[in-house]
């Protein structure tokens, strides 16, 4: 049971907000759920939104490293919601359910990623679980990998995907039916 209810979607009548909607629904993360329980706010839900589809779906960090940083991080926030929701564009470019689930288990010792998504799955790990281990040595490390504005982009996306979905998990919003 979903604590605040979404808005019917013939309520919502600000083209913007329809277009970011219809922006969410084509890339998958999120489906229209999310965006109209937020749409109750229009004037904080528009930057919100945008803010979420370009910090998932735009950058320089690669969008498959993302879905499963923000599949991880809604696992860690115990977020149903966001842990079920797959992003349709890294499902194009070939990322699978065997992937996430080394990169939401024991990364370490896989040898499906890099050294590079590796430190960077570290860096979600530890910024959820302990954020006193991302120290100098830590930041010296994940350079020797990513470019200072990659460094902040994956720290911006960690930060906004781990609140908003310890956010959602507090509306009480379950699971899509049907996803994985």
């Amino acid at each position: 049971m979903i604590y605040v209810a979404p808005l019917p979607r013939e309520a919502i009548t600000d083209p913007e907000m329809l277009d970011l909607i219809e922006q969410s629904e084509a890339l998958g993360v999120p489906d229209d759920l999310f965006p109209r329980i937020v749409a109750r706010a229009a004037e904080q839900a528009k930057p919100f939104m945008r803010a979420l589809l370009m910090s998932h779906a735009e950058g320089n960090v690669d969008h498959c490293l993302k879905e499963i940083i923000r599949i991880l991080l809604a696992r860690f926030a115990g977020d149903r919601y966001f842990a079920a929701l797959r992003s349709r564009k890294a499902r194009e470019m070939g990322l699978d359910e065997e992937r996430i689930a080394a990169g939401c288990g024991d990364y370490e010792d896989s040898d499906l990623f890099t050294e590079a998504e590796k430190c960077a799955l570290r860096y979600a790990d530890q910024m959820y679980l302990d954020a006193t281990k991302v120290d100098a040595a830590f930041y010296a490390e994940i350079k020797t990998h990513f470019t200072e504005p990659q460094i902040m982009e994956l720290g911006a996306f960690i930060a906004f995907h781990y609140g908003m979905q310890m956010f959602m998990r507090s509306l009480g919003a379950a699971a899509p039916r049907g996803t994985p």
